[in-house]
């Protein structure tokens, strides 16, 4: 399955509220769509210019709603047509990282991820990143959004 629009991606984030994960890395975070939201506003706070490494954070839960206990790494071939290589690089490399990677952002990536199962703070609601999923996908389009 490939996301291609951003109204269908925040239809498929939306539908993560409530939804139990199966068991998976960590067994998975008990709130999927609270944790997203988390894990995105706090790359937004460490990483302001970073869009594209936001929206990894925040759509890195996809794949446990549309394969579950599927293999890692799929939500990055499902969101690459609409986001673009680097957000797809992202989470295909987080999901296979191990706690040695040396990559900044994919440590980024994982210590928000981490963080974000365990903060509370009020971290917004899904329509608050409408634009910047629009600012990726719109740049990922002018960009060919292929390797």
């Amino acid at each position: 399955m490939e996301l291609r629009s951003v109204e269908g991606l925040m239809a498929l984030l939306a539908a993560c509220r409530g939804v139990r994960p199966s068991a998976g890395r960590d067994g998975g975070p008990a709130d999927p769509h609270g944790h997203a939201l988390r894990t995105a506003a706090l790359l937004r706070r460490r990483r302001p210019a970073d869009k594209e490494l936001q929206v990894a954070g925040l759509v890195s839960v996809v794949g446990t709603l549309l394969w579950p206990g599927g293999p890692a790494g799929r939500t990055a071939e499902a969101v690459r047509p609409l986001l673009g290589p680097r957000v797809a690089h992202l989470l295909h490399g987080y999901a296979l990282a191990d706690a040695r990677c040396h990559d900044d952002d994919l440590l980024s990536l994982r210590r928000a991820d981490e963080e974000a199962r365990t903060a509370v703070f009020d971290a917004g609601v899904l329509e608050d990143w409408r634009t910047v999923l629009e600012l990726v996908a719109a740049r990922a389009s002018r960009l060919g959004a292929v390797d």
